[in-house]
C-alpha cells in the first residue's frame, strides 16, 4: 500500500466522506484514490479560500468533518483567512496540504513558504498539525489528524 492510499483507507475509516479539494501535481495520488473509490464524494473547487470556506459551513451544517486538499504552502496560505474563523467556531475539520517528495523539495523552493515550514503556518489556525517524513507514515498522522 502506497502512501496516498493508507492516508485515504485512514480518513475513511474515520468516517470522512466528503473532501473540499483545489488539488495540483503533488496531490494527484491522493485524487486518483478518490476517484477510485465511492466512499468519498470530491468536490472540485477553484481557488483554496473556497475549498476551506466550503469544508468551513459543510462543517458547521453537518455537524462532522469534511476534509480538505491544499495544494503546497500556497494553497495553504491562500485559504488561511477561512481557517482561521473556521478555527473561532470551532469546526470540524481535517486539511491536507500537499508537498513535493522530499528528493525534489530541493528543485522547487516555491513550493515552501519564504521564511517557515508549511506546519508552521499550519499551526497558526490549526490545534493539530504534523509534516510526514515519509510515505509510510501518512495512514497514522491521517488517522490522528481525524481524531
Amino acid at each position: 500500500m502506497n502512501g496516498a492510499q493508507s492516508l485515504f483507507k485512514a480518513l475513511t475509516e474515520a468516517g470522512l466522506d466528503t473532501c473540499f479539494a483545489n488539488p495540483g501535481t503533488s496531490e494527484m495520488q491522493l485524487v486518483y484514490e478518490m476517484g477510485k473509490s465511492n466512499t468519498v464524494r470530491p468536490i472540485l473547487c477553484l481557488q483554496e479560500n473556497v475549498v476551506t470556506g466550503a469544508a468551513d459551513g459543510y462543517g458547521r451544517m453537518a455537524g462532522k468533518p469534511a476534509f480538505t486538499l491544499l495544494h503546497v504552502g500556497s494553497g495553504l496560505a491562500n485559504g488561511i483567512a477561512n481557517l482561521h474563523n473556521a478555527g473561532r467556531g470551532n469546526t470540524p475539520m481535517v486539511n491536507i496540504v500537499g508537498a513535493n517528495a522530499s528528493y525534489h523539495q530541493p528543485n522547487f523552493p516555491e513550493h515552501e513558504l519564504i521564511g517557515g515550514k508549511i506546519t508552521d503556518l499550519a499551526r497558526t489556525v490549526s490545534h493539530w498539525a504534523r509534516e510526514a517524513k515519509s510515505a509510510s507514515e501518512l495512514g497514522l498522522l491521517g488517522a490522528e489528524a481525524a481524531r
